[in-house]
C-alpha cells in the first residue's frame, strides 16, 4: 500500500517539467534578471518566454484552453523561475492568485470570458484585497460596490497590488453590505480599461523590483452585474479559500530563491581560495552549506506536501488540512529563504554585498516572501487556529 508521502513526490512528468522550465529560465530569464532589478522594470523578456512556452498560467483548466497543470506542477514552474529571478516568478504566481477566485466561485460564463484569454497569454490577472487601512485585517476594507440596476458601481483604493498596471484583469473585493462585515464583502472582475480605473506610481521597493507594485484607484467604476464572482456576500470567503491555495505559490517562490542562492554560493566557495585552499574545504563553511541545504529540503517537502493537499481539495476532498499546511509551507519556506540568502551573502564576503553578484538581489527578494499573502506572524495565528 502506498504511503501518504508518495503523494508528495514529483512524478517523472513533474521532473521533466522541472528540467524544461530550468533550461528556459537559464536561457531566457536569467540573462535579464540583474538588469530588471537595477532598472526596476517589468521583465517583459520573461513574460514573452513564459507565454511562448505556455508556462505563464499553467493552472488554468484545459476546458478554458489552459494546460490544466496540478498544484505541484504550478509550484515547480514558480520555483524554477524564482531560482533565477524572483520578479519573473510573480508572473505565473500572481496569474494564479488573481484568477483562482474565478476558478473557485465564478459562473461558467465568467470563467470562459476571463480564463480563456489568460490561458492564451492575452492578458494577466491581479488580486485586489489589501487597502491602505486594511492589510492583515482584510475584513476592515472600505472599498464599496453599490448596486445600480444591472450594474455595480465601485469606489475605493487598493494598495500593494502586484503587477498593477500591467495586468488586464483584476479580482477586486468590495463591501456590498457594510452591516455584515466579512459576510458583506463581494468579489468582482474589473478590467484595466474600465472607465474610472487608474493606478498610482510604482512603489520604490527593497526587492522584486521588476514586478510593479502600485495602488489601484476605483472612481465610480461601473461594471455589469454579471461580473460579480459568485453570490453577493461570498467574496471574503472566496478570498480566504484562494489564499489557502496560493500561499503555497509564495512558498515555491521562496524555495526557488533560496535554491538559487545556495547554488551560487556552492560554486563560489569551490573557486574562492584563501590560506592556500578553497574556502569550501573549511569546516565552518561546510556546516553553513549543510544547514542551508537541509533547510531547503525541509521547505521543499513541506511545500510539496501542501501542494498535494491543495490538489486533493481542488478535486473535492474535504478532509485535508490545507489551511494549516498552506500557512506552514509559506511561513517555513520564506523564513528559511531569508536565512539562506543572508548566509549566501556571508559566504561571498564583501563580494556578496555588491550588485556584481546575484546573492544580494536574492536576499532582498526573499524578504517580501515573509510579508505578502499574509505576514508570517499572521501565518502562525492561522496555523494555531487550524492545528491538524
Amino acid at each position: 500500500m502506498a504511503s501518504d508521502f508518495d503523494l508528495y513526490r514529483p512524478s517523472e512528468e513533474h521532473e521533466m517539467l522541472r528540467d524544461s522550465v530550468r533550461a528556459l529560465a537559464e536561457a531566457k530569464i536569467a540573462p535579464y534578471a540583474a538588469e530588471v532589478d537595477e532598472e526596476a522594470r517589468f521583465p517583459q523578456e520573461a513574460l514573452d518566454a513564459l507565454v511562448a512556452n505556455d508556462l505563464h498560467a499553467v493552472h488554468v483548466p484545459e476546458a478554458y484552453g489552459g494546460a490544466g497543470a496540478d498544484a505541484l506542477a504550478t509550484v515547480i514552474v514558480i520555483e524554477e523561475v524564482a531560482r533565477v529571478c524572483g520578479s519573473s516568478s510573480l508572473i505565473p504566481a500572481v496569474n494564479k492568485l488573481g484568477s483562482l477566485p474565478v476558478i473557485l466561485s465564478a459562473s461558467e460564463e465568467l470563467k470562459k470570458r476571463y480564463l480563456t484569454p489568460l490561458a492564451k497569454g492575452d492578458g494577466m490577472f491581479s488580486y485586489c484585497l489589501s487597502e491602505p487601512d486594511a492589510g492583515s485585517d482584510a475584513g476592515g476594507m472600505k472599498t464599496k460596490a453599490v448596486r445600480d440596476g444591472d450594474h455595480w458601481v465601485l469606489n475605493g483604493v487598493k494598495r500593494w497590488i502586484t503587477n498593477a498596471g500591467v495586468s488586464d484583469y483584476y479580482t477586486v473585493m468590495a463591501v456590498t453590505d457594510p452591516d455584515k462585515r466579512t459576510k458583506g464583502i463581494s468579489a468582482f472582475v474589473v478590467e484595466k480599461d474600465d472607465e474610472g480605473v487608474s493606478f498610482g506610481a510604482p512603489e520604490k521597493k527593497l526587492g522584486i523590483k521588476g514586478s510593479p507594485t502600485r495602488e489601484v484607484y476605483l472612481d465610480n467604476v461601473r461594471i455589469p452585474a454579471d461580473r460579480m464572482i459568485g453570490a453577493e456576500g461570498t467574496g471574503f470567503a472566496t478570498a480566504m479559500k484562494t489564499l489557502d491555495h496560493t500561499r503555497i505559490t509564495i512558498a515555491a517562490q521562496a524555495l526557488g530563491i533560496a535554491q538559487g542562492a545556495l547554488d551560487y554560493a556552492k560554486g563560489y566557495v569551490q573557486e574562492r581560495k584563501q590560506f592556500g585552499k578553497p574556502i569550501g574545504d573549511f569546516q565552518g563553511v561546510q556546516f553553513m552549506l549543510a544547514d542551508m541545504a537541509m533547510k531547503i529540503e525541509a521547505a521543499r517537502q513541506l511545500t510539496y506536501a501542501a501542494a498535494a493537499r491543495s490538489e486533493r481539495v481542488s478535486e473535492g476532498s474535504e478532509k485535508e488540512d490545507l489551511t494549516f499546511f498552506g500557512a506552514a509551507a509559506k511561513c517555513y519556506a520564506s523564513d528559511a529563504a531569508m536565512e539562506i540568502t543572508t548566509d549566501a551573502v556571508q559566504l561571498l564576503g564583501g563580494y556578496g554585498y555588491t550588485r556584481d553578484y546575484p546573492v544580494e538581489r536574492m536576499m532582498r527578494d526573499a524578504k517580501i516572501t515573509q510579508i505578502y499573502e499574509g505576514t508570517n506572524q499572521v501565518q502562525r495565528i492561522v496555523m494555531a487556529r487550524n492545528l491538524p
